[in-house]
């Protein structure tokens, strides 16, 4: 007649905390070994080497407590955001958790009591539970990553330049969409407000087409810097952007437009009381009007 054992679910949590205590040397170096196979470098290694003893420690006490768990879900979060801004994939930042799965099996299997087998289960469930809170926060992370990439890109894209004396420029290049009609917007205010200038120039030379859309953001960039009693010139109306803003019907009402940067430099220092001269040999003169 077999023999049928019956194995209480506590009786399996407490042997897994035994094996997890008395081998913690053999597990800790078996999951250093799975998760280096994966590691991108020696820096990746050494980091990694620091962080799972403690990442082992916290775990163990989060079988006690809800507020140890936190420890546990903190250190976990730091481990998926340096990973994220390492570049790792969020299938190598999870695996790095699901190592310690493999590394106590090899524990519970040379200690083989029902006890053990049992509570395995137990401690998989948990793993699996810490690994997709893992993937979860590094989404989150290299989600941020991406968004502040994406600021940083539109500042780059979006420069301020002071071309005289009271006279600064925007040169856009690519697309402009609301979010960066935002940021040209922002930009040009803060330039005028730091130069003093009473002068403007937005280049669209490197817009690659002019549509209603892209018309109304630059009629809010001139009406804004307007408010701070700022003149704006827009130039590099070139022959196509010209066609189309007629097929459009697109007005720009009283605002100057220019075929150049050069041509829209040349207005606004006239209006600046500077004087322009041109000849075949110079293309450019300037002097101060003499009062």
């Amino acid at each position: 007649m077999g023999v049928t054992l019956t194995v209480q679910p506590d009786a399996g949590r407490r042997r897994i905390e035994e094996l997890l205590r008395q081998n913690e040397d053999r597990v800790l170096k078996r999951w250093l070994e799975i998760t280096a196979a994966v590691s991108a470098g020696q820096a990746d290694r050494d980091d990694t080497a620091a962080r799972l003893p403690e990442i082992y420690q916290a775990l163990r006490q989060s079988f006690t407590g809800e507020e140890n768990l936190s420890d546990l879900h903190g250190l976990l979060a730091e481990l998926s955001r340096s990973r994220a801004r390492q570049g790792f994939s969020p299938a190598e930042t999870a695996n790095a958790v699901f190592g310690l799965k493999e590394a106590l099996y090899e524990v519970v299997e040379d200690d083989g009591t029902p006890e053990a087998l049992r509570g395995f289960i137990w401690f998989s469930k948990i793993i699996d539970d810490l690994g997709l809170f893992t993937f979860e926060t590094y989404a989150a992370a290299r989600e941020k990553i991406i968004i502040d990439q994406a600021e940083q890109l539109l500042e780059l894209s979006t420069p301020v330049v002071k071309l005289w004396e009271g006279i600064v420029a925007v040169p856009l290049i690519g697309t402009l969409d609301s979010a960066r009609t935002q940021v040209v917007m922002e930009k040009l205010l803060q330039a005028l407000v730091e130069t003093g200038s009473e002068h403007a120039v937005i280049d669209i030379t490197g817009v690659p087409a002019v549509d209603t859309q892209v018309a109304q953001h630059l009629l809010k960039t001139v009406m804004a810097a307007r408010l701070m009693g700022a003149e704006c010139v827009i130039s590099g109306i070139r022959p196509q952007i010209a066609h189309t803003i007629v097929t459009l019907g697109i007005e720009f009402g009283d605002i100057v437009t220019k075929a150049s940067l050069a041509d829209a430099l040349a207005h606004a220092l006239r209006r600046s009381g500077v004087e322009v001269a041109g000849s075949r040999r110079t293309r450019v003169a300037l002097r101060t009007e003499e009062a």
